[in-house]
């Protein structure tokens, strides 16, 4: 019994099995939320989309290795999302102060959403890995539904590749 209290805690540990919700996943409608962005704005989900489709993604944290690529990436695409009417949002558990410094410091050019208390997070069911805040991205329609998601703590340039071509299919269905 000891070994499986061991057990049991080792996994609560590396974030398996914690997540009090299950993933969002394709189809799913993603619940409004608001969170402050990196100029300390309120940002609210349902004004975004009303705008037209956005992508959201969560990344573990400010100023990383894998974290900079993946925002670089989007930065270096973001003509691209703009070009198609789609807003770009990152979220992490980082400070707005964090987002601010990092949004100056590589010329990010889209929304960092400063989600402290992990709400938004939680809300997504996105899983952690290992000891790290899961890296997954979501494409919402302009309806909040969810047309695409593509979640890899690893390959994060591989998240814009996943989020344009996600877009194409969308703007080719209208």
């Amino acid at each position: 019994m000891k070994h499986l209290h061991i057990m049991l805690l080792t996994l609560a540990i590396l974030g398996f099995g914690t997540a009090a919700r299950a993933q969002i996943t394709t189809g799913s409608k993603v619940p409004d939320f608001e969170l402050k962005d990196q100029d300390g704005k309120t940002f609210r989900l349902s004004e975004a989309l009303a705008k037209g489709p956005v992508v959201v993604y969560f990344y573990p944290k400010d100023d990383t290795p894998g974290c900079t690529k993946e925002a670089c990436s989007f930065r270096d695409s973001f003509a691209k999302f703009k070009d198609e009417g789609v807003q770009v949002v990152g979220i992490s558990g980082d400070n707005v102060a964090s987002h601010k410094k990092f949004a100056e410091k590589y010329h990010l050019p889209f929304t960092l959403l400063s989600d402290e208390n992990n709400k938004v997070r939680k809300l997504f069911g996105v899983p952690r890995m290992m000891l790290l805040p899961g890296r997954v991205t979501y494409v919402l329609n302009k309806d909040g539904v969810v047309i695409h998601q593509f979640n890899s703590l690893s390959q994060a340039t591989q998240h814009v590749d996943e989020a344009l071509t996600a877009i194409s299919k969308i703007q080719h269905e209208q």
